[in-house]
Order: structure tokens, then sequence, then C-alpha cells
């Protein structure tokens, strides 16, 4: 079973913009540690070994939590529940930071499940 690690991602301003998964090179740095910041979990621990071992990302290229990121990792289809091998303690775990950023950041976040 893959161990993997929960982080607060790190932001400096929030958004409602559309979303979509950033890769790497939407980055403007190549530096693993950067990027990083921006997922909530991680198979290999923070700082992440692989550029794959970084998962539910919630934070844009631009360093805006993003509302929409959030709601697609607590439900979409690449969210929380398509990680392989988490167990539902994890899963409770990972939602309720995802819950607490929408809560604390977005006026209008209903908690939903």
């Amino acid at each position: 079973m893959t161990d993997y690690e929960v982080h607060e991602p790190e932001f400096s301003g929030t958004t409602i913009e559309e979303w979509e998964e950033p890769q790497l090179e939407d980055f403007d740095t190549d530096e693993l540690a950067d990027v990083a910041v921006h997922f909530i979990l991680s198979a290999s621990g923070f700082l992440p070994e692989n550029v794959t071992d970084r998962k539910l990302p919630v934070v844009g290229p631009d360093g805006n939590l993003n509302k929409n990121a959030l709601s697609t990792a607590k439900s979409g289809g690449r969210g929380v529940g398509a990680v392989e091998n988490l167990d539902d303690e994890q899963q409770r775990e990972i939602k309720s930071l995802i819950d607490g950023l929408a809560n604390d950041h977005f006026e209008d976040a209903a908690s939903s499940d």
C-alpha cells in the first residue's frame, strides 16, 4: 500500500476561475519543491521524489488557491476517490482539509459530500 502524505498547500491568493489541472511545464520553475506546494497529496512525502508522486492539485501556477480545483479534488473524476490505495480514514482527512480550505477562503463555500 502506498504511504501517502497529506499537505496543506501554500498559496498567495484565491480565485474562482475555471480550473484545468496544471502540468509541470505550466510553472515558471523546474524545481519540484516549488511545484509540490500546489498539491494536497504526495505518494513519497513532501518534498516528493518524483513529479508523478504529486496528487490533487488545488493551487494554480499563478499561486492562487482555486475553488473549482477544491471541488474537483474532493469529488471529481480525478479527485480523492480516484487516488489508489487510500483508506477511508485518509479519504476523510483529505476531504476535511479540502472543506476547511474552501470554508476558510471562499465566503460562499458549502461543505458537501
